[in-house]
């Protein structure tokens, strides 16, 4: 009897240790919540992989290529799975070869993973091979074939494949905690928030609004990114910040040269508050190194001191070509370069300062109202759940500095869920922290 399955392999976690098995448990529920809806049936866990069985075999392909975007799958398999039978090894290698369109050179790659299989791996490359070359008439290249038959013999099953569809990497998402991540509509904030997820941390995205100084755009575009980035299973909760009156407050009472600094600082302090209530344990942002004026190391270091929770930031040692690169393969850069307001370029500075010093920073920081501005910004959160794998809400939210009180009531819901309600809120301005990438260019 031949079936479909979605053989997944990993990496990875096949170097973990003694919580091995926890990492294969949550890649486990991770895929099973990605496959929902779709033609899938049982996961089952075989030696150092997973198979996924498909229920409806028109639809392999597109299974594999769901699996293919979780964090954590290294590679995936559409495969024939088979008896241990010589013959019916035979049959489906030559049917999964033909299904593999054109060629002129072949090779067969077979695993024993069960060692009272009667042939060793070579004698099965030898056997299987040289069918192939009979009833094909292809010619064998071991070196650089236009087509691979894999054989994996797996606890008293075969399994054959002619494709692999290479995954993302990483971790299984949720087996890392969470973070809060500065997430704009620019090209840079969500590719680390990506990458973030990859290396298993649950993401709650914050986004900046520049309303009411600016159109709603940009907040629509983070909506757009969001959905894709949700594809991955580690897009929680996008919170929306209405700033724009407080960047205008800022620059109407600070030094023209600090206004950068002193935006990324209220934020990073709004975001860190948002990341106590989500139980969060770090911070993310989109910035590389040396690439706006806000991004040196002086600059990084007077805005990291207004927070306590760890500021991860996965680009800082790529630049925007490489960044680019990544925003193509993920889908988010056409959404990212679509044209939209930012209330940050309205506030902008002609001489951004490039090496602040922290205690000039601090004095202009110090004549800001920024606690009564942090709980400005709480008060107009809006937000949308994404369904991040694990996630669970918070109950409760801080009414002042380090307290807690309040139910947590969504202010903004999705059109039509529940009954009703308001528009979904959509992204922010903010360029991977404050929307000024393309107005501070060092």
């Amino acid at each position: 009897m031949i079936e479909r399955v979605c053989l997944v392999h990993y990496n990875e976690i096949g170097l973990k240790g003694r919580n091995r098995s926890q990492f294969e448990r949550r890649l486990r529920e991770n895929i099973g919540a990605a496959l929902a809806g779709m033609a899938a049936g049982r996961i089952e866990r075989l030696a150092s992989r997973i198979a996924v069985r498909v229920t409806d075999p028109e639809q392999t392909d597109r299974v594999a290529c769901r699996i293919a975007e979780i964090p954590g799958v290294a590679s995936v398999s559409p495969a024939y799975r088979i008896p241990r039978d010589p013959v019916a090894m035979e049959e489906t290698a030559l049917v999964a070869l033909r299904s593999a369109g054109s060629f002129a050179t072949f090779r067969v790659e077979a695993h024993r993973s069960n060692t009272d299989f009667v042939e060793c791996s070579m004698d099965i490359n030898r056997r299987i091979g040289a069918v192939l070359q009979r009833e094909s008439g292809a010619t064998v290249n071991l070196s650089s074939p236009d087509v691979t038959v894999r054989i994996e013999v797996v606890q008293g099953s075969v399994y054959v494949s002619s494709a692999v569809i290479q995954g993302v990497g990483g971790l299984p998402v949720g087996s890392s905690g969470s973070v809060v991540a500065l997430l704009s509509a620019g090209i840079d904030s969500p590719v680390a928030s990506w990458r973030i997820m990859r290396r298993g941390a649950t993401v709650i995205g914050v986004h900046f609004s520049g309303r009411p100084q600016t159109s709603d755009q940009s907040e629509r575009l983070v909506g757009e990114l969001a959905a894709v980035l949700e594809r991955s299973g580690g897009l929680a909760r996008v919170y929306v910040v209405p700033f724009g009156e407080l960047q205008r407050e800022i620059a109407l009472a600070s030094p023209p040269d600090l206004r950068v600094i002193l935006y990324r600082r209220l934020m990073m302090r709004v975001a860190e508050r948002i990341a106590v209530v989500e139980r969060a344990r770090a911070l993310v942002t989109g910035e590389s190194l040396g690439q706006v004026a806000s991004q040196t190391l002086e600059n990084i270091a007077a805005v990291d001191e207004a927070v306590t929770l760890p500021v991860l930031r996965p680009l800082i040692g790529s630049d925007k070509l490489e960044i680019i690169a990544v925003a193509r393969r993920l889908g988010t850069y056409e959404i990212s370069t679509t044209a939209h307001e930012d209330c940050c370029t309205l506030f902008m500075p002609r001489t951004p300062e490039t090496h602040a010093r922290l205690s000039t920073v601090l004095e202009a920081w110090g004549a800001l109202e920024h606690e009564r501005m942090v709980q400005d910004a709480l008060a107009g959160l809006e937000w949308l759940d994404y369904g991040g794998r694990g996630y669970r809400p918070p109950s409760r939210w801080p009414t002042a500095a380090g307290s807690s009180g309040g139910s947590v009531v969504a202010v903004a819901l999705a059109a039509g869920v529940g009954g009703g309600g308001a528009q979904a809120p959509r992204g922010s301005s903010a360029d991977d922290a404050t929307g000024a990438e393309s107005a501070e260019r060092s």
